[in-house]
């Protein structure tokens, strides 16, 4: 008699040239300004007037996911597939996810990055999706349109932009909401001996860890590394160097193969920029960038000139840069305070960081450390790359 293992392990390969593929997407938190703007749209559409009553009643209601809100169901496809373009639209409903309303609630999930799976494995794959009306327009929740407008204008795309992210994220237990390796409604010991460390009582959870790194590996994202970071009960992925719009691609997709091992392991993952309040550090995503032009000879003038820009839009990225930051960017636990921009070599305590090898050599990169742990990749690749090569800076 055949166990749930054995079932759920079965090679399909030999058996049918059929594939499975689980189309993923964001449900991702819609702002106020958002759901407005779906609200008097859907109004319009329908010929209803919209009045100031109906908007008032709406724009305070907050609905959707926590912002990495991200859904995926499977469908059964002719393998194998090589190209996003080989697969078929597909829809959800919208109005579960407090993306459309319910009478008109079909959203077009769009196939835009495939991976191989590494629960499935076989030719079974992930598909990163984004998600647009029936009339083909992308709803207000899809951020990846906008990057992708961003990344193929020419001017972006002779740059060649690179990006490799720092995502940190906590583990916590699952009925009580606390870090893993923590005791029950207690402190461990002070921070010091938790980063990098090995040991039973200093690093917790190294198995979810591992697993992630390989199966991020399996799947074909570029995951360069791992590492336990300062608070008990926290660790690192790092992604990169990415191109483009691949960036977020790999990111979104390292965020649900983790959320899947860690629903396995029975363990919640936490994206919150400051999960324990105190003298505890916060997660961050620090964004690694550099242009072809900042990687050549001269290119340490460029990246001048590029956090000079940076400086200059601060507090529109800090908007954009992730709920709750304002909890994390306070100016101590290696942090900038959120009002101020300053930049530094090898300043830790900086918005951005140059590193003394760019310094050295005169060319490389810089990293922009205010990102927030549960920030939106697409929203800050493309937005670095719109302020430091499209903006004039005026």
């Amino acid at each position: 008699m055949a166990s749930l293992t054995d079932l759920v392990n079965i090679d399909l390969s030999d058996c049918t040239e059929k594939i499975i593929a689980e189309y993923i997407w964001l449900a991702s938190f819609c702002s106020c300004s958002d759901f407005l703007f779906r609200i008097v749209f859907a109004f319009r559409t329908q010929s209803l007037q919209v009045t100031n009553a109906v908007c008032s009643e709406f724009y305070y209601v907050r609905i959707g996911g926590s912002g990495i809100d991200l859904r995926s169901k499977a469908r059964t496809v002719k393998g194998p597939i090589t190209d996003p373009n080989q697969l078929p639209k597909w829809n959800y409903d919208g109005s579960s996810t407090g993306q459309a309303p319910g009478e008109d609630s079909e959203v077009i999930l769009y196939p835009q990055a495939i991976f191989k799976d590494p629960f499935r494995k076989g030719d079974n794959i992930l598909v990163m999706c984004d998600c647009y009306t029936p009339q083909g327009e992308p709803i207000p929740t899809n951020k990846r349109y906008n990057a992708a407008k961003v990344f193929s204008h020419p001017d972006v795309a002779a740059e060649v932009p690179w990006y490799g992210i720092e995502q940190e994220y906590t583990l916590l237990q699952k009925d009580v909401s606390w870090p893993l390796g923590w005791p029950v409604g207690g402190y461990p010991g002070p921070q010091g001996p938790y980063y990098c460390a090995a040991g039973a009582d200093k690093s917790f959870g190294r198995d979810v860890v591992d697993a992630h790194y390989k199966a991020c590996l399996y799947a074909g994202i570029n995951i360069s590394g791992i590492n336990g970071e300062v608070m008990p009960g926290q660790w690192e992925f790092q992604v990169g160097p990415s191109v483009g719009i691949s960036a977020g691609d790999e990111i979104w997709v390292a965020r649900y193969i983790l959320e899947r091992i860690t629903e396995i392991a029975g363990i919640v993952l936490s994206l919150d920029p400051k999960p324990i309040q105190g003298d505890w550090n916060g997660a961050g995503a620090h964004t690694n960038y550099s242009t072809k032009s900042m990687r050549e000879p001269g290119g340490y003038e460029v990246i001048k000139k590029a956090i000079e820009k940076l400086g200059k839009r601060h507090k529109e990225h800090i908007a954009a840069y992730g709920e709750g930051n304002e909890r994390r960017l306070t100016g101590r636990h290696e942090t900038a305070d959120i009002n101020t921009f300053k930049w530094g070599v090898a300043n830790r305590g900086a918005s951005i960081r140059v590193g003394r090898d760019t310094e050295r050599e005169g060319k490389g990169y810089f990293e922009d450390r205010r990102p927030a742990s549960n920030m939106d990749p697409y929203v800050v690749t493309g937005m670095i790359a719109e302020t430091t090569i499209l903006w004039n800076g005026n």
